[in-house]
């Protein structure tokens, strides 16, 4: 490689990790569209950027093009997902490009939408727009690993939440768990809830925590008024709960609740993704529900809070598993580990 490509390959990595920071700040409220940045670079010198705030809101290059005006003509744009080539609820962003006489685009990766994959490069690379494909790609992809697996698999990411104590427990036999985890647990949990489309619990959740899966945080850097509220889908094949305006549940109260009657988790998954547009799944939920997740291989992310205490034999166990040998054992890699107060969060992904 000469000297002149290395230093256009470095620029090329900077300019595109400041628009993955662009997309960063659409992260919990642009569902079900993904989380795009742009930036607009004439010169070496950045003349805008922008990203794309909500879905039926002017996407990432728009913004970013609006930010440079005049200066767009002749730059090179940078994106961290294929420029869209259909029209929807806005233009194609393929089109403004080439209508403000970028010259050049830098593209992460391709968008699987079959809508759109490729035809966004072909577009640009008709009108003489010279195209770089493959930049950063796996950083890119991390901001949107739900939509990106829902369009190639037509299956959501399914993030399974745990808190327990070392010993691995998450209440005491009566059922008494507040709280193991600390208030920065908690809150981070607020995060994991607010990228989700949908969460997934249990009946016995819902009868022992009356828990309300509702994002409340005032620290996630946007309004909660402003994230697009999770779907609640409560996995009752017994039948024991059903909306009731009276009802002792919070959950049940709300007519939006949704309740799952039979055992067939991957139909409610693909359902998610078919008719609800839920393209990132969390689950929290008690051993039950997270043990059979798990055992159906259906879990692409398990974060696990893990405060120091200890809760004794008799006390719940986190999952509801039962190899009978060590080659039956579920074991997974250690993605990230971070301290949080008192308590370890590990995410962790199966092997």
């Amino acid at each position: 490689m000469s000297t002149k490509n290395h230093a256009q390959d470095a620029k090329d990595r900077y300019f595109m990790m400041l628009a993955i920071e662009q997309a960063k700040q659409g992260l919990y409220t642009t569902r079900p569209n993904p989380a795009v940045g742009c930036v607009i670079v004439q010169a070496d010198e950045i003349v805008g950027q922008g990203f794309h705030p909500k879905a039926g809101e002017p996407h990432a290059e728009v913004f970013a093009l609006k930010d440079a005006g005049r200066q767009a003509e002749g730059a090179t744009a940078y994106v961290t997902l294929e420029p869209c080539s259909h029209t929807g609820r806005t233009p194609p962003c393929a089109v403004a490009l080439t209508n403000a006489g970028v010259t050049r685009v830098v593209i992460a990766g391709l968008d699987p939408n079959p809508q759109v994959s490729g035809r966004g490069v072909k577009m640009l690379q008709d009108v003489g727009i010279t195209v770089t494909v493959g930049v950063l790609t796996a950083q890119a992809e991390l901001l949107n690993r739900g939509f990106l697996k829902a369009m190639r698999t037509q299956m959501p990411y399914v993030r399974l939440k745990i808190a327990t104590s070392l010993d691995g427990r998450t209440a005491m036999a009566s059922g008494e768990s507040k709280w193991i985890t600390s208030a920065a647990a908690r809150e981070d949990v607020q995060k994991l809830r607010a990228q989700s489309g949908a969460i997934i619990t249990g009946s016995e959740t819902v009868i022992a925590d009356d828990p309300q899966f509702n994002v409340r945080s005032e620290q996630l850097g946007v309004s909660p008024k402003q994230i697009p509220k999770p779907m609640v889908i409560v996995l009752d094949r017994r039948q024991r709960l059903t909306h009731n305006l009276q009802s002792n549940y919070q959950l049940c109260r709300r007519t939006d609740t949704v309740y799952w009657r039979n055992d067939d988790l991957t139909a409610l998954l693909k359902n998610l993704v078919k008719e609800h547009q839920c393209y990132d799944v969390l689950i929290e939920a008690g051993a039950s529900v997270a043990g059979s997740f798990l055992s159906q291989q259906l879990v692409d992310e398990m974060i696990v809070y893990q405060a120091p205490c200890l809760l004794g034999a008799q006390a719940r166990a986190m999952v509801d598993l039962n190899p009978i040998s060590l080659a039956q054992q579920l074991r997974f890699d250690i993605d990230s580990h971070e301290q949080l107060s008192s308590d370890l969060k590990l995410t962790l992904l199966p092997l």
